[in-house]
């Protein structure tokens, strides 16, 4: 997919060029990518990676790549041969690409334009700073269509929240929403806007979850009703929900105290929605029969993909990775089966978070200052997943050896607050987290057939997935062990 980024620029000769590249992932909520305004290092930041290139406004594709190389000065194309000779053609092809845009930004952006902002409203004084917010700027282009959305947001907040933003500011964080901080003058909220399709009463469901954990004691954000009292606002086509801005940070490597308190605060969710209990749903029963040959036939799809692009040259750098752990995936696949079979069939299903993982954690030093992004309550899930997902979660595994500590920790505090939960689901819960990790494609099924909000993470979420997946394997027996012990203490 080939996503305008919104800058032309005119040569000597008149012809106006446009940048363009493969979105990663819509960023910035409005679809597009902006390049960085540093140069020369942004050129390659566009092009390692990724298929960039420059071609006329008029036109498209590979002819305006072959025209701008032209148009370099010869030392610069002949700059990248290395010693000995020229190097492969695909690196001498990058190496001259990021010559071009070097060459072209160089000569065509000498006048500066205005820095993209946050939208700004002139009906508030307002103005706070912006260094803890991550947000687009860019010296060479204002990214209108998020300016739009920004705007028409902030009219809906106006309009229906009361309330008079002096600046909406895209986040570049989450794959199921387009979201923003806006700041007013009384204070800062976080809206999400919902995709087109979005299942709005489920939507709504979890904000009803999310307020009564919030009632209960638990840490979580208090959303803001708009004027009729609907905690998600569709008078617009940009549907959307107004939380109060939370405190603190993420930490995907948790300390021992972070361990401890996610654990408490997720043995307090499930105690709070463990009634009315399940004895199985159909997503339960989906899940536990999980076809195996359709996921080796989607991997097979994705290895194709791959392979052609790896032919013609069009692969990106992700490529030789997700060929490589797709093959040690379909490798996996056949231990899926007996680990299902082996799964005992009382396992607790009921209402669960859906999402409890280290990105909807905010910590405030080691205490809990929030838990977000709750899911729909229905239908009810595997109690074993929750826990098991966040004890055994990838950046966890993959990143010390001592996880199954961290695991430990963790565990301990959730049966301390949820001290009536049964030992089968402790026992379970990570063999549940290992199925749940083999029997899902997410992030490299994206990158190949619909790319993600920010592919780029869901890239690497896959690729630290798999590692997961091949480390609890490879441990299967000694977390077994643990799991039994911690049942028992």
């Amino acid at each position: 997919m080939r996503v305008d980024v919104g800058l032309q620029v005119r040569d000597g000769a008149g012809t106006v060029w446009k940048v363009s590249q493969p979105s990663r992932s819509a960023r910035w909520a409005a679809g597009v990518d902006l390049p960085d305004p540093l140069m020369p290092s942004s050129t390659t930041k566009m092009t390692e990676g990724h298929r960039a290139w420059l071609y006329p406004a008029a036109g498209e594709g590979r002819p305006g790549v072959a025209a701008a190389e032209a148009a370099l000065p010869s030392s610069s194309r002949t700059s990248t041969a290395g010693a000995g000779g020229h190097p492969p053609d695909a690196a001498r092809r990058w190496q001259r690409i990021t010559a071009t845009y070097e060459h072209l930004f160089r000569e065509f952006t000498a006048a500066p334009t205005p820095p993209h902002r946050p939208m700004s409203f002139p009906f508030s004084p307002h103005t706070s700073k912006e260094s803890d917010v991550p947000h687009p700027t860019s010296d060479l282009t204002a990214c209108s269509a998020a300016d739009e959305r920004a705007a028409r947001i902030a009219a809906v907040l106006t309009g229906r929240y009361r309330l008079r933003p002096s600046q909406v500011v895209p986040l570049p964080l989450g794959q199921g929403t387009i979201n923003f901080r806006a700041e007013t003058p009384a204070r800062h909220v976080f809206v999400k806007n919902y995709l087109p399709g979005a299942d709005l009463d489920g939507e709504r469901a979890a904000i009803t979850s999310s307020t009564r954990a919030l009632r209960a004691g638990i840490p979580a954000a208090p959303v803001l009703l708009n004027d009729d009292g609907d905690s998600i606002d569709t008078s617009t086509d940009l549907p959307v929900s107004v939380w109060k801005w939370m405190p603190g940070h993420v930490a995907m490597s948790m300390s021992p105290p972070q361990l401890a308190a996610a654990g408490a605060a997720l043995g307090r969710i499930h105690h709070l929605f463990a009634h009315p209990p399940a004895s199985t749903t159909s997503a339960v029963d989906t899940w536990r029969a999980m076809d195996v040959n359709g996921l080796a036939v989607t991997i097979d799809q994705l290895l194709a993909i791959i392979g052609e692009r790896l032919d013609d040259d069009t692969a990106d750098n992700f490529a030789r990775q997700a060929q490589r752990t797709l093959r040690e995936r379909r490798d996996m696949l056949h231990c899926i089966p007996e680990l299902l079979a082996d799964l005992p069939g009382d396992l607790t299903v009921q209402a669960v978070h859906g999402d409890y993982a280290p990105v909807n954690l905010m910590f405030t030093g080691d205490t809990l200052s929030a838990v977000l992004d709750f899911r729909p309550p229905d239908p009810p899930f595997l109690l074993a997943y929750d826990l098991g997902r966040i004890a055994f979660y990838p950046n966890t595994v993959t990143t010390s050896a001592a996880w199954p500590d961290a695991a430990a920790t963790l565990i301990r505090a959730y049966r301390q607050a949820n001290p009536s939960v049964p030992a089968v689901d402790i026992r379970a819960c990570g063999r549940v987290a290992l199925l749940q990790l083999l029997g899902s494609l997410y992030g490299v099924r994206q990158h190949y057939l619909k790319p993600g909000l920010f592919q780029q993470d869901l890239d690497q979420f896959w690729l630290s997935r798999q590692h997961t997946a091949a480390v609890l394997l490879a441990n299967l027996a000694a977390t077994d062990r643990l799991l039994a012990d911690l049942a028992r203490s």
